[in-house]
């Protein structure tokens, strides 16, 4: 369990890294926003190519930030039946939702993206809008995106076991302590 805890928090390390450079393409996109929009009023003219890149941006920190927000737990959750769960149930809730729903969608995900994103980067192609940018760069995103985030579900459920197993302590249940104590 050691060497599953610290391939978890080189995992975990590594997204953080990844999410927080990845936020700074954000005001990049807001950046670009603000000048395309300054040209478009002040000397009527526009471009497509730097709308596609704002779209690119944003896309890229969509989905390459994805594992960072699941490593943060600030994913959306339902919470009708998880939040009156004992935190033992709510830990198995995430084991088997890891295993079966987020994993497997991921995978199908990356598996039917590849091929997409090759076929892109062959032939070059670019987008229909005059003065558009080439595809492949942001179709690259998809299959990159969902293997970090299955890497990081990887990281969740061994933090998971060891937390059921007492491996580590819950961080969960330290805050609500803490809280209670407030």
């Amino acid at each position: 369990m050691k060497f599953l805890l610290a391939a978890s928090r080189a995992i975990d390390a590594a997204n953080a890294a990844i999410g927080k450079g990845v936020s700074w393409l954000l005001l990049a996109a807001i950046f670009i926003s603000a000048v395309n929009a300054a040209m478009r009023k002040a000397f009527s003219m526009s471009s497509n190519a730097w709308l596609e890149s704002q779209w690119y941006l944003f896309s890229a920190v969509f989905l390459i930030a994805a594992a960072y927000t699941l490593l943060n737990n600030e994913h959306v959750k339902v919470d009708l039946v998880y939040g009156s769960l004992p935190r033992k149930g709510q830990l198995w809730v995430d084991i088997l939702g890891t295993i079966f729903f987020l994993m497997p969608f991921c995978l199908i995900t990356v598996y039917l993206s590849w091929p997409v994103f090759l076929q892109k980067l062959a032939s070059g192609e670019v987008s229909n809008n005059t003065g558009g940018l080439i595809q492949w760069p942001v179709w690259a995103l998809i299959p990159i995106g969902f293997s970090l985030l299955a890497i990081q579900g990887v990281s969740e459920l061994i933090k998971r076991v060891a937390i059921l197993r007492g491996d580590i302590p819950d961080p969960v249940a330290a805050a609500d302590a803490a809280a209670a104590l407030l």
